[in-house]
């Protein structure tokens, strides 16, 4: 099979269920051999490799294929059953110490689709990585060595108790019920993290209205994803009937994360970033706090105001991660990597996305500041949020995609050089972004328009502060765009018909 047809960013995924299954049992085992001969090939003679599942429905025998597959070529091998992504990294620092994870998930895509995420000691792997470990995988012949070994365990417990630790060592070890008197509504999604209402439930809270705690693959209430309106609509809904505190709603694997105040109102996206910028910020002043490329002109502004450095770089939260630790041991403060999407990675653990872990910095937050008669909302008061924004996409018919997609951001800069109130953004890392002035004001609305990481397609995101302003932006990117080809700009056209 065309093992590299699964690659997604640093990630394998694929339809793992129905006829048009391609990460099938037998691809899982090919993968497992393969990995645990990288890492004998990278000089490790006997690999020690421990697996988890989320609750997908082709999780557990994906998760058995994978350690098969494993043991075959001769590694010690620890399946952990349900578990969560940032557990499973976790799980190498601990003791008895691996020298890999894997992760079977597929994060917050539909039910029938599954994949694996590889770990190593400095953490996720990068797409390089992956596509040494498929090469291998791709090549003709056996990969079987003797030797290996599989054994069953559990690990949510011990990650339960880390997560306890974490809590207890922020906010006094003398007092083991920290979050009594706060409501906290806990919505897992049916994913792998209903057991942090129960963590917090032992710490105090009162967690009575929490909703799809129990895992269940088919994902029947909402999509598990931090991002989804119908997600964050049914969290935000039990805050306001249970007249909770606050909301945490994670997505399936629990590597991403938003949260929902006690009026109901999401803070998620933008409004998350500059939460836990605002905490990062108090405790590192100066710090550059590292985004992905579609926040808002607000966020900067916010990020500026309490004294940080926005550094916008590119969609993915891989790439937002590398550029934090870059900056890092160039020497700059960089302390935090996030993206909309609530990809969150702090310096202070390890760099690992981990949605778990940035919830419940949030959550010591709240004790704190509640003991100021303060709120994790009062943090986010003067945040500038646009007054509306879009996202659409051009899907490129050209088979060079790429080429195709890029000669057209290529043109807009082209077009903006020669047009003084086209103000191009200054170090920006993915595609062209347009700032404007617009009924008067200063660069009160932009455009990005960029190369999708992996399909042929060009997103664009719009976001104007004043009402009405989306449409002026759009038509004069209409105008720039004009006679490019093999791009399908009818998303583009339809905005500006509508009345």
């Amino acid at each position: 099979m065309d093992f590299f047809s699964l690659i997604s960013g640093s990630d394998v995924r694929g339809t793992a269920i129905g006829d048009n299954a391609v990460l099938t049992e037998s691809a899982g085992y090919r993968i497992g051999q393969s990995f645990a001969t990288y890492l004998m090939r990278k000089g490790i003679s006997q690999p020690r490799v421990n697996v988890g599942h989320d609750p997908r429905l082709s999780s557990p025998a994906l998760e058995q294929a994978v350690a098969d597959g494993l043991a075959s070529a001769g590694a010690i091998v620890r399946t952990f059953g349900l578990c969560t992504t940032p557990a499973m990294y976790m799980s190498l620092l601990d003791e008895p110490s691996a020298d890999a994870s894997i992760m079977v998930t597929a994060s917050h895509l539909p039910w029938e689709r599954n994949g694996y995420k590889f770990f190593l000691p400095d953490g996720g792997i990068t797409g390089k990585t992956l596509r040494e470990i498929l090469s291998i995988a791709s090549e003709a012949g056996e990969l079987v060595h003797a030797g290996g070994q599989i054994t069953r365990d559990v690990y949510l417990p011990v990650y339960t108790e880390h997560l306890r630790s974490i809590f207890l060592n922020r906010l006094g070890k003398d007092n083991p019920k920290p979050f009594e008197g706060l409501h906290i509504i806990v919505d897992a999604g049916n994913g792998s993290g209903g057991f942090y209402a129960d963590l917090l439930a032992s710490l105090g809270a009162n967690t009575e209205g929490s909703q799809f705690l129990e895992p269940d693959g088919h994902f029947p209430n909402h999509i598990p994803n931090p991002e989804n309106e119908a997600a964050m609509e049914s969290i935000s809904h039990a805050v306001l009937d249970s007249h909770a505190d606050l909301g945490v709603i994670f997505d399936t694997d629990c590597d991403r994360a938003a949260i929902v105040d006690n009026a109901g109102r999401e803070i998620n996206r933008n409004r998350l970033i500059a939460l836990i910028s605002a905490i990062i910020l108090n405790e590192r002043p100066g710090a550059s706090i590292v985004t992905d490329s579609v926040t808002s002109s607000g966020l900067a502004a916010f990020i500026a105001a309490r004294g940080g450095v926005h550094h916008r770089f590119k969609r993915g939260y891989r790439n937002v991660i590398d550029e934090a630790r870059r900056l890092t041991a160039e020497g700059t403060i960089a302390p935090l990597a996030i993206e909309t999407s609530g990809h969150a990675a702090l310096e202070e653990n390890y760099f690992l996305d981990d949605g778990m872990y940035l919830v419940t910095r949030l959550l010591c937050e709240a004790v704190t500041l509640g003991k100021r008669g303060q709120s994790l909302s009062s943090l986010i008061a003067d945040l500038a949020e646009p007054a509306e924004g879009t996202e659409l996409r051009f899907n490129i018919t050209a088979a060079d995609f790429k080429t195709t997609g890029q000669k057209a951001i290529d043109q807009v800069t082209a077009y903006a050089q020669t047009h003084e109130s086209w103000h191009i953004a200054p170090n920006n890392y993915e595609g062209i972004r347009i700032s404007f002035d617009l009924n008067g004001g200063t660069n009160n609305a932009w455009f990005l328009l960029r190369l999708s990481l992996h399909d042929p397609v060009l997103p664009l995101n719009i976001e104007s502060d004043i009402p009405g302003g989306i449409i002026p932006v759009a038509q004069q990117l209409k105008d720039a765009l004009d006679g490019v080809s093999d791009v399908d700009l009818t998303p583009l056209t339809a905005l500006l018909a509508k009345p």
